[in-house]
């Protein structure tokens, strides 16, 4: 079958791969759709921890924000999956160790993440393996690109949920990109004042049309009570600012990741009784996602700026743009 396959920094392309291989307990899912992420891109930059940790290494075939159509499925899998528009959960644990089996899967030591860790394949590809426990049912009439939102939009309620926040409390989010703006989304619909800060002024005047409380640049932040902070962004001095901007008592929702150590004063963490929130992994939260999708409490759809071809993702992965009709921040792929 055909697969986008990385074999080193910024080179991949599009290969004929072996036909992955169905186990007793596996799904196999026609891909409908795949979302590019800011993991993908440290992939193919060559700056993803994983690989200097030996957690990953190339070549890699790339892609866990997907959807699709179970074709196959293993001799001990429900024939209800059978022709199911699906999408799974990107974390793989071992079923078996105490984090497993007590709740928490997506943390298991030894897990295998799709298309991220341990040579899992992903979903750049035309067909793709997942075992029965990582699958999730979605409406059969969802519209695809909502289907490959699923996975960020797991990430980003997980935050939200996090910061604990009532109807007409202030949001900080920084970082208005897809995690970002899928928080704001969110928070927006429950009432919650958001306001998002950032950098770059396309991203910004993006996040201008969905009507937030304020539309930030990190130079102008205004002197308001921030009642929670989401942290979505890749810098370093974000997470020491966001305790500083925190009114006593709240919560500060880390979901972005430097690319080298980001330095906190915990003495500013005890003195300001503040609670900070580390989030890894949608798995949690894909079920409410779904939801929230599928009824048409947010819709992400504006976020994407384009929908192109499978051999156009070396393009959308060194930062280009095929196809786009907008500034969002989200590229999706149709393999």
């Amino acid at each position: 079958m055909r697969a986008f396959v990385i074999t080193g920094p910024q080179v991949g392309s599009v290969i004929d791969v072996a036909e992955p291989v169905l186990g007793e307990r596996d799904l196999l899912v026609k891909i409908e759709r795949v979302g590019i992420c800011g993991t993908d891109v440290e992939f193919f930059n060559g700056d993803m921890a994983y690989l200097a940790s030996g957690h990953a290494k190339y070549p890699l075939q790339l892609g866990h924000e997907w959807c699709g159509l179970v074709m196959e499925i293993g001799s001990k899998v429900s024939p209800h999956w059978l022709g199911k528009l699906v999408t799974g959960d990107t974390m793989l644990g071992c079923q078996q160790c105490e984090r497993c089996t007590s709740g928490f899967q997506y943390l298991c030591h030894d897990r295998d993440e799709v298309g991220i860790r341990n040579g899992y394949p992903g979903a750049l590809a035309e067909r793709l393996v997942i075992p029965e426990f990582a699958a999730h049912e979605l409406p059969h009439d969802l519209d695809p690109a909502l289907g490959a939102m699923v996975e960020p939009t797991g990430n980003a309620l997980r935050s939200v949920d996090a910061t604990k926040l009532k109807t007409g409390e202030r949001l900080f989010i920084f970082g208005p990109g897809t995690i970002g703006l899928l928080c704001a989304l969110i928070a927006h619909s429950r009432g919650i004042e958001v306001h998002l800060v950032g950098v770059e002024e396309r991203s910004l005047a993006f996040a201008e049309q969905f009507g937030f409380a304020g539309v930030h640049h990190l130079s102008a932040i205004p002197s308001l009570p921030v009642h929670a902070i989401i942290d979505a962004t890749f810098s370093k001095d974000i997470p020491a600012l966001a305790l500083e901007l925190l009114e006593p008592g709240r919560t500060v929702v880390y979901i972005g990741i430097a690319g080298v150590p980001s330095v906190i004063d915990s003495r500013t963490l005890v003195l300001k009784d503040l609670t900070a929130v580390g989030i890894l992994s949608a798995s949690p939260g894909i079920a409410g996602a779904i939801q929230l999708l599928s009824s048409g409490a947010i819709d992400p759809r504006p976020l994407i700026a384009s929908i192109v071809a499978l051999e156009e993702s070396a393009e959308v992965l060194a930062g280009q743009r095929p196809g786009a009709v907008g500034d969002g921040p989200k590229i999706h792929i149709k393999p």
